[in-house]
């Protein structure tokens, strides 16, 4: 990703975590990583997948856990000053069970470490802003978003990023992401419907879009008043 020669210009870690590049979890972090870059900042894109990161735990990255000064292993600390040299974090997932993929999972769990994210009477990440950007398949009118959006909220920005001391962190539920809308009954069952196409899907995707990128402009436009 092209970065700008501004000093003073921040820099948008920008996380993408799903297994395929021609889906629409990558097309928003493309497009979320491009209206940052318009609005200023130097975009640092993780994907996830691409780099091949291994969301498995393993005794390098956490040779003794009560020690906060513990040598974590390379590919963390990689991460790490990645992670650091971030003004923001922006991360584009997938909803899976209510909650974020095992890849994107696994990158908090090895990087965001005892003694670096949390662990320390001042953390790290202080003062740093986080947008979650969750693609879900069900439709905005499904009554099981309302507690979706409960369930990420309290998950992403309580259990995690305010847990690390990030001063902001938002959840953005992109609902309707599926082609063939669908929900479950009352009965268990799941109810598909008919595959959009042609003028429906391009609007669908036009709309899809649209309410990306007023998350992501809504969110620069409340990092740089409290800049």
């Amino acid at each position: 990703m092209t970065q700008h020669d501004n000093s003073l210009s921040r820099t948008a870690l920008v996380v993408v975590a799903h297994h395929r590049t021609d889906s629409l979890t990558a097309h928003t972090a493309r497009r979320t990583a491009a209206r940052l870059e318009a609005a200023g900042y130097r975009v640092d894109l993780l994907d996830l997948h691409a780099e091949g990161f291994d969301p498995r735990m393993n005794a390098a990255d956490q040779p003794d856990w009560g020690n906060r000064e513990k040598a974590y292993s390379d590919e963390v600390h990689a991460h790490m000053r990645r992670i650091l040299d971030a003004d923001v974090v922006v991360a584009v997932f997938p909803v899976y069970w209510q909650s974020v993929p095992a890849v994107l999972k696994g990158w908090i769990d090895r990087v965001w470490n005892y003694g670096f994210a949390y662990g320390r009477s001042k953390p790290r990440l202080a003062g740093k802003r986080i947008l979650w950007l969750a693609l879900a398949g069900a439709t905005s009118d499904d009554p099981v978003v309302e507690g979706m959006q409960a369930v990420l909220e309290t998950n992403l920005s309580e259990g995690i990023a305010s847990y690390c001391g990030f001063s902001q962190s938002t959840v953005g539920l992109l609902t309707d992401a599926e082609e063939r809308p669908q929900r479950v009954d009352a009965e268990g069952n799941l109810l598909v419907g008919e595959a959009v196409s042609g003028a429906e899907r391009e609007a669908q995707y036009a709309d899809f879009d649209r309410r990306a990128r007023e998350l992501v402009e809504k969110f620069v436009a409340e990092e740089r008043a409290g800049a």
